[in-house]
């Protein structure tokens, strides 16, 4: 299939008969328009990843400290996201965002801690 005008802004091509688009200019205004969902949902995961990183880094400056769901919630703290989960021969789930790990406790308490 040829095509004879640009995909993005409809020129007319000129040079290889391969060629889909006029400029480098409209070759990423188009692909960044095609992937624009896909990037957005990776951006806005990654920036929650690394507020939840700040929170908890914040929070744990000695490496292993005791804090309250109601405290992390204060932050805005969000559960669900993480980037690892480490469950020990005992049963106990750590939940990791990055190094900054936490476990729930009872009475809705948290350990904060970080992997070295």
């Amino acid at each position: 299939m040829q095509t004879t005008s640009c995909l993005e802004c409809g020129d007319p091509l000129k040079g290889r008969s391969d060629k889909k688009f006029c400029s480098d200019y409209c070759r990423n205004a188009y692909n960044n328009k095609v992937n624009k969902d896909s990037k957005n949902l990776i951006r806005n995961t990654n920036n929650r990843l690394r507020k939840n990183y700040k929170i908890l880094t914040d929070l744990n400056t000695t490496g292993k400290t005791k804090v309250t769901r109601s405290k992390l919630i204060q932050h805005n703290f969000d559960f669900n996201f993480f980037t690892s989960i480490y469950t020990t021969k005992t049963g106990n789930t750590y939940y990791y965002c990055y190094n900054q790990g936490y476990l729930a406790l009872e009475n809705d308490f948290y350990l904060l801690i970080k992997r070295e």
